[in-house]
């Protein structure tokens, strides 16, 4: 009843204001919803009247333009326009202790689809430091390179959670407190953050574990397809279930040894294997021991091997691979190659790699056969217009795969041009996701470099296919007359196809045009 009188209140005064449709301005009451709220529930505002915004009517405390103050820090190098997958946390604190003016915490931020948790590599702004918009404030080390992260406001830092070389920071927790005014700096000296940003996901906190009740030994369940246990018959014999006298006849174990858990003390399989594992444990503290006296060194995961590791391990499960191998005969493009290097060392160019022309066969062929430059994904199958090339690169730090995009459309001078520049930023670890994110295929080469004759490669989750060079080999071959033979050089690939994707015939149709430009290499030329 009292909050309808106060609604009745309002509607009246709502009413007397609607009336003064020719004054300039016009007097609301503001429910403010914010707690350090410099203008009180209770109190009548006065606002400017703007043509085609009030028009005499209530105004909520919504509809009031506020200017904020919050300040948001990511990598703006590439987040700004080309990584539009990082996701910067930034959250406004409003502290319980009075004593702390509103700051702002900012969170690890997700540079990467990929990126689970990421290292402070170092800080280049201290605490009490100026900041403004573009300046770096610190370097965080991804699953994939080390990103520079740029402020996108003014402001001061007021506080550093986690110094240089802090490891396995999670996406989202609080990394340092920025401030808007200087003078509020020394009140974060003893601050102490959550664990977690204002992603909107902070992790919940456990929930406290139900008090432990004393229950009766349950036996272990069985199978659905076993069959119950016997019941026992008589005293001194041993009563098991068919699955336990199973084991224990093809592990050569006495049922007589075996303790019971089941109903009435008969042996199930539990027991069996419990009996297994217990005589198993002697040999096994044996090798422990002597495996002790070996002299080794563990090396602890790099961030870039641990997200490897799992994108390698979930591709082997959940895709399914299959694989194709053809040799090509690659006569004509060592050939072709050795003529346009002439032209490139004429002109003052760079030379030109049998990768690059590996690159360039396998983006034509990805454009003639569109169904191999695909993804898979639980409704459809995403059929990619752009063709853009990852081509993997080993490095001290772990593996890298920088993409050439738009790689059908480019020469093979600009191909050769960007593959070598992406490689030295792979080997310095400052590669942005910008140049190794959005691949639709990946070729991965170890014959040139490494001399592998043949091999299979994992696909790269959501690709669809990968591609494995080998090394070029002469071989003798039959030549024009029936005894005249001849040598030449074919090289084998490998073609790594997700089955859900790229059916075998497809994957055939594909191999056959990528052969056809390794062997014809003129015609990439057109």
């Amino acid at each position: 009843m009292t909050y309808t009188s106060h609604l009745i209140r309002h509607s009246r005064k709502i009413k007397l204001l609607r009336n003064e449709s020719s004054s300039s301005s016009v007097l609301v009451r503001l429910f403010s919803t914010e707690a350090n709220s410099s203008i009180k529930s209770d109190n009548l505002v006065r606002i400017n009247q703007l043509p085609g915004n009030i028009n005499g009517g209530f105004i909520g405390a919504s509809s009031i333009p506020r200017i904020s103050n919050r300040m948001r820090i990511g990598n703006n190098s590439v987040s700004r326009n080309a990584f539009s997958s990082s996701q910067l946390y930034s959250r406004r604190g409003f502290a319980t202790d009075s004593a702390l003016p509103p700051h702002q915490e900012i969170g690890m931020p997700s540079l990467s689809p990929t990126m689970t948790e990421g290292n402070v590599a170092r800080w280049l702004k201290k605490v009490g430091d100026k900041v403004t918009a573009g300046e770096v404030l610190c370097e965080i080390e991804t699953d994939k390179a080390t990103v520079e992260m740029e402020c996108m406001e003014d402001g001061y830092l007021a506080k550093i959670i986690h110094d240089d070389g802090a490891k396995e920071i999670q996406v989202g927790e609080v990394i340092a407190i920025t401030v808007e005014e200087e003078d509020d700096i020394a009140k974060f000296s003893d601050y102490k953050a959550s664990s977690t940003a204002s992603s909107g996901e902070a992790k919940s906190s456990p929930e406290p574990s139900p008090p432990k009740k004393e229950a009766e030994p349950v036996s272990s369940p069985e199978p659905t397809s076993s069959v119950a246990a016997e019941p026992p018959q008589s005293e001194g014999r041993s009563f098991a279930s068919p699955l336990a006298k199973k084991l224990a006849e093809e592990n050569n174990v006495p049922i007589s040894s075996v303790k019971g858990t089941g109903p009435d003390g008969s042996i199930v399989k539990a027991d069996i294997e419990d009996y297994l594992a217990s005589k198993a444990s002697a040999p096994k503290a044996k090798a422990t021991t002597q495996a002790s006296n070996l002299d080794y060194t563990d090396l602890p995961h790099t961030q870039i091997r641990k997200i490897t590791a799992s994108r390698l391990l979930q591709s082997k499960q959940t895709i399914p691979h299959y694989y194709l191998t053809v040799d090509s005969c690659v006569d004509k493009l060592m050939e072709l190659r050795s003529q346009l290097n002439s032209v490139q060392e004429a002109s003052g160019g760079k030379r030109i790699s049998v990768n690059d022309l590996v690159v360039k066969a396998a983006a034509l062929a990805l454009r003639k056969v569109p169904q191999c430059n695909s993804s898979w994904t639980n409704d459809y199958i995403r059929q990619y217009n752009n063709v853009n090339i990852n081509v993997a690169v080993q490095t001290e730090h772990g593996l890298f795969v920088p993409v050439v995009k738009d790689a059908d459309k480019k020469g093979l001078s600009k191909i050769g041009e960007e593959i070598k520049q992406l490689a030295d930023k792979a080997k310095k670890n400052s590669l942005k996701p910008d140049d190794y994110e959005g691949g639709t295929f990946t070729i991965s080469n170890l014959g040139g470099p490494f001399g592998v004759k043949q091999f299979c490669a994992i696909i790269s989750p959501p690709q669809a296919g990968i591609l494995a060079v080998g090394s070029a080999e002469k071989r003798v071959v039959p030549g024009a007359g029936p005894d005249q033979f001849k040598f030449a050089s074919f090289m084998p690939v490998t073609l790594s196809c997700d089955h859900r994707v790229i059916d075998g015939a497809i994957g055939a149709e594909w191999l056959k045009a990528f052969k056809g430009y390794i062997e014809n290499p003129e015609t990439m030329l057109l």
